[in-house]
């Protein structure tokens, strides 16, 4: 068992009715997870793993995974603002990698650069408390990333029509 990555564009011709993606932001303490709905339209934050061991975190995101239909990861690519890759890049490649070992569903890296930043404006914008803002920042990330994804998707279905 070793999963591919994709591009959006190779993913979708694989993708079946009604199956749901998961977009993933992951940081060094937390991974926020992100729901899409069966449709593929809309992005919903789902929940925050604490990040503890690398089998416990998989063990719940394939869970998720399962409990959900899921067909497909969307993972945020933490590329630097001039485009490069650095070691957070490095590191969210070595995540696919070994996830890659334990599922077969395939991954989608998507450009996240700003994603937590304009999380955390629309937080503020709403006046949410920085508790608030702590609690619920990686899975509204997560969302942010695989909502990106989901227009992508929408867009390739539009011209093909």
């Amino acid at each position: 068992m070793a999963a591919e990555v994709l591009d959006l564009v190779d993913l979708k011709p694989r993708l079946q009715r009604l199956q749901r993606l998961i977009g993933i932001d992951l940081g060094t303490k937390t991974i926020g997870l992100a729901l899409s709905d069966v449709e593929r339209r809309l992005a919903s934050p789902l929940e925050t793993i604490r990040r503890t061991t690398f089998t416990k975190d998989v063990a719940r995101l394939l869970a998720l995974a399962d409990q959900h239909g899921a067909a497909a990861f969307v993972i945020g690519l933490p590329l630097n603002m001039d485009g490069s890759e650095g070691p957070r890049v490095q590191s969210t490649r070595a995540f696919v990698r070994n996830l890659g070992l334990k599922t077969d569903r395939p991954f989608v890296y998507w450009d996240e650069r700003l994603s937590t930043a304009a999380v955390i404006r629309e937080l503020l914008a709403q006046d949410a408390s920085r508790a608030k803002r702590a609690e619920v920042v990686d899975r509204m990330a997560a969302a942010f990333i695989l909502q990106g994804a989901l227009d992508r998707l929408a867009n390739l279905e539009a011209r093909l029509e």
